[in-house]
């Protein structure tokens, strides 16, 4: 994935490690990052924490001149990526249920945070049953905002390949929502 002129300056800058473009980079990335990993994630918490850590990891290797050579971008998703599946990997051992006591207030009553959140649990559960390919299309098209073409050239996929499996992907969750959730 060829990487534009401008974020190849800010790649530059920020390995001399100059504070405004860390700042610049994190206020680019941040958002799309959380994105990406709550599609993966369904722990508001968690997912703070786990992006926190991609911001932690190219700083440590910024520091320690391990720095992406081309891509910042592409860089931040795979170790997004990473941080996920260790994530999983970790609470799969753990076998822990973390309880969530807040429910922050956004003008919804508590009955509809109850279900809006239910059914991010149950969309969740849902996507586990897909594919990895069609987990990572979802997560990077919806979380990150990432055009077809380019998670086509991320995935190492074709265009067509991408559509196909995101097309898949949301057939097989429509299919499995129950129809009342829907009219929700």
């Amino acid at each position: 994935m060829a990487a534009t002129q401008d974020e190849l300056i800010l790649l530059n800058r920020a390995r001399a490690l100059e504070q405004d473009a860390l700042t610049e980079i994190h206020e680019r990335y941040y958002v799309p990052i959380y994105r990406y990993i709550a599609y993966r994630v369904n722990e508001p918490q968690v997912v703070e924490d786990l992006t926190s850590e991609v911001f932690l990891r190219l700083l440590s290797a910024l520091r320690d001149s391990h720095a992406p050579q081309n891509t910042l971008r592409g860089w931040l998703y795979g170790v997004a990526s990473n941080i996920v599946k260790e994530y999983y990997r970790q609470k799969k051992r753990a076998k822990l249920t973390l309880l969530d006591e807040s429910m922050p207030s956004n003008g919804r009553s508590l009955t509809q945070q109850i279900d809006h959140k239910l059914m991010g649990e149950k969309l969740l559960a849902l996507m586990k049953d897909l594919t990895e390919d069609q987990q990572q299309v979802l997560a990077l098209r919806f979380g990150f905002e990432m055009s077809i073409k380019e998670v086509a050239e991320l995935m190492g996929k074709s265009e067509g390949s991408v559509k196909m499996l995101q097309a898949r992907a949301i057939a097989s969750l429509a299919s499995r929502i129950p129809a009342e959730a829907m009219a929700a």
